[in-house]
């Protein structure tokens, strides 16, 4: 296992991200997760060398011994940090991680759209006019 703390990076502007996170600061009461909002004017990568907008494609969190992980592999370890290790158990489920995986490919394909926030992106990174998203 990686060493803790675990740095989380995430789109405090998206509403459901910030609610997400909200909740793990919560329930973090043994301090094992940072928090690094991308969205914030003042963001800086200091621990990685990964672009904001690839931050935004999809999650990412940097263990402080070095590894870099992504999707659905951040949830699970978020999840253990603050206690709630049956749901990454229960994730890896045969029967439930391709839903789950599924399921987070959709959201982070479609989070500005379903966030209101199509505003918010450019470039490759928002929906075309043929309704086709690139994220």
């Amino acid at each position: 296992m990686a060493s803790y703390p675990l740095t989380v990076f995430y789109d405090g502007a998206c509403p459901l991200c910030d609610r997400e996170i909200a909740l793990m600061k919560y329930l973090d009461k043994r301090g094992r997760l940072k928090f690094s909002d991308f969205s914030r004017p003042d963001f800086a990568l200091t621990s990685i060398n990964i672009s904001p907008a690839e931050l935004g494609r999809i999650i990412h969190a940097h263990w402080d011994d070095g590894p870099v992980i992504t999707g659905v592999d951040v949830f699970r370890a978020m999840w253990e940090a603050v206690g709630l290790g049956f749901l990454a158990r229960l994730s890896r489920l045969s029967f439930v991680e391709p839903l789950l995986v599924k399921a987070y490919t959709w959201f982070a394909r479609n989070r500005l759209r379903l966030t209101g926030r199509l505003h918010a992106c450019g470039g490759d990174a928002c929906t075309g006019p043929a309704g086709r998203n690139s994220l």
